[in-house]
């Protein structure tokens, strides 16, 4: 039997699951709400939480699990990207408590954990498949070959498309985090009310600064006409912006699945919590003969459990070709521009 406890403490949320034999049987997560009074996540508002969180969320963890912590065999942690001062919090932590346990210190990458989200539940994707992750700070295509090789196909060359659901809101003047109320909002509107403008980038790239800066003008010029455009039309309004940055996102998965001819495809990130992307892919898993696998809510956005998925592969791979783990890799350090 193997024991993970994975720490997830990249941006907001601090949060600690335990993976028994890749079975996860608890995942916490402290919510910081400290961040929606100023529109965005303060990174030294969210360190400072992380320090207060990370304890009680851990032994929360251990507690559900209805484990001794003396049964944890090795400990994954999020080594980035992310912000500085909550990659250390929680880095900082796992190493100390890889040598009070003496057990070892598996690092990981935190969109590698998103894409491996799949394989906590059933039903899981078979290999080869492309999974599209997207979030607040990245947007990207990767063909994943196994648990531990994925390969980066196409990604974006500026702003990720979860940055521009929350600047398209912070625009609209809904509250934080925008992408969620841009979503509840576009139930009701009409998707092709109206048209913006986006960059069209060569091969299987995104850009998405392009359709922020036309989405700007579009409410500047329509305020301008009429100053309550926006309260008149905010339904109309998200749906629209909605449509557009979700057909722009899967336009390039299926150029992907046509290049690759590959029919498994993914989703995980933040946004893949957006209802009308999962509609879509639904509807375009239909046309094209894709299987398509969709996660649940709770493993969308940041959470321990991908982190302890992702660690317990790690730990397999190594132990079961009776290689030694490094001890504890003290030496390793956080990496918030960590390349894929």
């Amino acid at each position: 039997m193997s024991v993970i406890i994975g720490i997830e403490s990249s941006c907001d949320e601090t949060s600690a699951a335990i993976s028994v034999d890749g079975r996860i049987v608890s995942n916490v997560i402290a919510t910081q709400k400290v961040h929606e009074k100023y529109g965005g996540v303060v990174p030294e508002l969210a360190s400072r939480a992380h320090q207060q969180n990370i304890v009680p969320v851990i032994k929360q963890a251990i507690e559900e699990a209805q484990i001794n912590i003396k049964q944890i065999d090795a400990i994954g942690f999020t080594q980035g990207p992310g912000l500085l001062g909550s990659l250390l919090v929680g880095g900082s932590f796992a190493k100390g408590m890889a040598m009070a346990l003496d057990v070892p210190l598996i690092p990981v990458h935190h969109m590698k954990a998103h894409i491996l989200s799949h394989f906590i539940e059933e039903p899981r994707p078979e290999f080869p498949f492309l999974c599209l992750t997207v979030s607040g700070g990245h947007t990207q295509i990767v063909l994943v070959k196994s648990y531990y090789t994925m390969n980066v196909l196409g990604e974006t060359l500026d702003d990720a498309a979860g940055e521009a659901f929350d600047k398209a809101a912070k625009i609209m003047g809904l509250p934080y985090p925008g992408g969620p109320e841009i979503d509840k909002l576009a139930v009701e509107g009409n998707p092709e009310a109206f048209e913006f403008s986006k960059t069209e980038v060569p091969d299987l790239n995104y850009s998405f600064s392009g359709i922020k800066t036309s989405f700007l003008y579009f409410l500047r010029d329509r305020i301008k006409a009429d100053p309550n455009f926006i309260r008149d039309n905010i339904k109309d309004i998200s749906a629209s912006i909605q449509h557009t940055l979700v057909n722009m996102l899967l336009e390039k998965v299926e150029k992907a699945s046509t290049q690759t001819g590959i029919k498994e495809i993914a989703i995980a990130g933040g946004v893949s919590a957006n209802s009308e992307l999962r509609i879509q892919l639904t509807t375009r898993a239909k046309n094209n003969g894709w299987n398509t696998f969709i996660p649940k809510f709770e493993y969308c956005t940041d959470n321990a459990a991908m982190i302890a998925i992702a660690g317990h592969f790690h730990y397999e791979k190594l132990s079961g070709k009776g290689e030694r783990i490094d001890e504890q890799m003290l030496a390793v350090q956080v990496m918030p521009r960590m390349k894929f």
